[in-house]
């Protein structure tokens, strides 16, 4: 008898971040066993943030039981704060899902669903202390691990979240292989990645230029914790 499908679904939605996808898509898609879906309310093509289109493969009311459900981030995932058709899809999924994860910012919208009271939990960096709002303790690690809840950095962080997730179900040798076949190697030209090693200027410049995005996801975040009581 073949073995059973470990589904993973990743959330679609406008002005996705798609790499916070496309990355840990490109390493669990080498899992044994694994079916992957993408997910939307609808079949359409998705705009990604810079212009990409992306072709979901099933919808919210088509998609089966997940054992493993992530969540990207993105300016898109703003709306789904407050968007009450996706938050319970995600409720729905991640009380029978073996992993509630996500990348990015794609952590505020399961805090926004009830998924990360009490848990610690990664994000972006920009993003980090909005986690308080629903109840999580903020890290800034690239993953975060607590009980079947997984939580990526921004971003490139998707990449490492792929490969922790890999190892947690196949095993680290299987992760190891899926590292080296994608040559998963990285030695950036620039040591600026984070606020840490960037300086207080650079990160001054990249913050001010989100102003409005992280202000306009500050009072979701606000708004959104309020309905969580």
């Amino acid at each position: 008898m073949a073995a059973k499908p470990f589904h993973v679904g990743f959330l679609l939605f406008p002005d996705i971040t798609q790499l916070d996808m496309t990355g840990p898509y490109e390493v669990l898609t080498k899992l044994p066993g694994a079916e992957v879906h993408l997910i939307w309310k609808t079949r359409d093509a998705v705009r990604a943030n810079g212009g990409m289109q992306i072709l979901p493969t099933t919808t919210y009311a088509e998609c089966p039981q997940l054992d493993l459900v992530c969540v990207p981030g993105g300016a898109g995932m703003n709306p789904l704060l407050e968007d009450e058709e996706t938050l319970a899809f995600l409720r729905r999924q991640a009380a029978g899902a073996q992993y509630v994860t996500s990348v990015c910012t794609g952590s505020l919208v399961l805090g926004a669903a009830g998924l990360l009271k009490g848990k610690r939990a990664a994000t972006h960096w920009m993003s980090m202390d909005m986690l308080k709002a629903f109840g999580a303790t903020p890290v800034h690690e690239r993953v975060v691990v607590d009980g079947n809840t997984i939580t990526g950095g921004g971003v490139t962080a998707g990449i490492d979240f792929g490969l922790t997730i890999a190892a947690q179900i196949a095993g680290p040798d299987v992760a190891k292989a899926i590292q080296l076949g994608i040559e998963y190697d990285p030695h950036p030209p620039f040591d600026a990645g984070s606020p840490r090693t960037a300086g207080a200027a650079l990160t001054e410049q990249v913050t001010q230029a989100a102003t409005a995005r992280q202000a306009e996801r500050a009072a979701a975040v606000k708004r959104a914790a309020a309905r969580l009581g």
